[in-house]
């Protein structure tokens, strides 16, 4: 009789191996996190659990991947590839083929597996939450275990999700999708989870509301994160490994009055060129545009006749709140973005500036407070955490999406 086969110890996932946990390990992607946040909370003195990991664990800064959005970085980080990987490059693109802007929450337009999925296929039980359920089905692609929203933790199914009555089991009613309640319900799912389903892996992905509201040291600001360093100290307690990045930072986005400061691309261009000379797409664009108004520091923008581009890139450049214009060629090879899925041109505005189409397809209302956002260079630096001393040299450079296999392979 022969021996069964062993068991594999690792797993190799986009060119990359991954020990297999030997504790809970738990990766949390703290949406909008800028450094600043977590300093100002520690110097507040609420934020312990935070303090504690200069000493006891790990404390580094990486970069996110461009754009400085949630999409592409949550699927960097769970496949720990860039963009052109994996092939999310934003919440839209221009599909050419359908001739029309096209959304792509779709798992279909995943172009690569997920260490997530990888991991259940190898045996290990994998949790997934998160806060929007746009995220849901583009980070549970192809993954046997729980993966479900706090936006729809009412909805969950054994079937669909790998567990039901979550809101009975977290102890916490459906929360808003606009508050800081939607993000606490994913550190309570986790603990949750934690301490009875037990996973091996689980991934938590929060949502940035509260910092686009509340600028870091402010009352808001230090009072989520009082409630996240709360919610992680029970997880360190409970024994696992975590791993703590961000999707991107946060910036001010404002005149010296406080004013949004924000140039509109399309109603530019259409005066300059004419209509119909260039499209602009804002890749920042989803369903929860109300604390962002759908604005952001990263721009496409598709020119239909390839005669106009040098003219439509000079003009461009000189706007003076413009800081970068690249070619499709120079962005995809720059920030390893897929050729196919971005514009003729990428705009990156400068730090305090967002871009817009037109102005009146952006609806403002809902901004009740200065504006914040991201998307461009001055929201790509990131923290990278981790509650256990590295063991050996983190890369040379440090991205977001290495915090999985610094978790996995480099602690003890």
């Amino acid at each position: 009789m022969q021996n069964p086969t062993p068991a594999p110890d690792a797993i190799r996932v986009n060119e990359r191996s991954y020990q297999l946990p030997h504790v809970p390990t738990v990766i949390v992607c703290i949406d909008g996190c800028e450094q600043e946040y977590i300093n100002q909370a520690v110097q507040a003195g609420v934020a312990p659990f935070f303090a504690r990991l200069a000493t006891d664990g790990t404390v580094l800064s990486g970069d996110c991947v461009m754009p400085s959005f949630t999409n592409p970085n949550n699927l960097s980080i769970v496949t720990g590839a860039p963009p052109s990987v994996h092939g999310i490059c934003g919440n839209y693109f221009f599909d050419a083929e359908q001739n029309a802007e096209v959304l792509m929450n779709d798992a279909r337009y995943l172009r690569a597996p997920t260490v997530l999925a990888k991991m259940a296929a190898a045996g290990q039980k994998v949790a997934v939450v998160t806060a929007k359920d746009k995220l849901r089905s583009l980070l549970g692609h192809g993954l046997q275990g729980i993966c479900f929203s706090a936006e729809k933790a009412d909805t969950a199914t054994v079937q669909a999700n790998g567990i039901d009555d979550v809101l009975a089991k977290v102890g916490k009613p459906l929360p808003s999708v606009y508050s800081a309640d939607l993000s606490e319900f994913v550190f309570a799912a986790g603990v949750m989870l934690l301490e009875t389903v037990r996973p091996d892996l689980m991934y938590l992905s929060t949502t940035d509301y509260v910092q686009h509201k509340f600028a870091p040291g402010t009352e808001g600001a230090n009072s989520f994160y009082a409630m996240m360093d709360r919610y992680l100290r029970r997880l360190d307690e409970a024994g696992a490994v975590i791993g703590i990045t961000a999707d991107h930072g946060m910036n001010a986005k404002t005149d010296a009055l406080g004013r949004p400061n924000i140039v509109f691309l399309q109603d530019w261009l259409d005066a300059a060129f004419g209509p119909g000379k260039a499209r602009v797409l804002l890749p920042i664009t989803d369903p929860y545009v109300v604390h962002h108004g759908a604005l952001g520091s990263y721009a496409t923008v598709y020119v239909p006749n390839a005669a106009d581009l040098p003219r439509v890139t000079g003009a461009l450049q000189q706007l003076p709140e413009v800081e970068q214009v690249l070619s499709r060629h120079e962005a995809a090879q720059r920030f390893e973005l897929p050729p196919d899925r971005i514009g003729d041109l990428v705009v990156l505005s400068s730090r305090l500036s967002v871009l817009g189409t037109s102005a009146s397809q952006h609806d403002l209302s809902g901004l009740t407070v200065p504006l914040r956002s991201h998307g461009g260079l001055s929201e790509q630096r990131v923290p990278v955490l981790l509650n256990r001393r590295l063991q050996g040299a983190a890369p040379a450079r440090l991205r977001n999406f290495d915090v999985l296999a610094l978790a996995l392979n480099q602690t003890a």
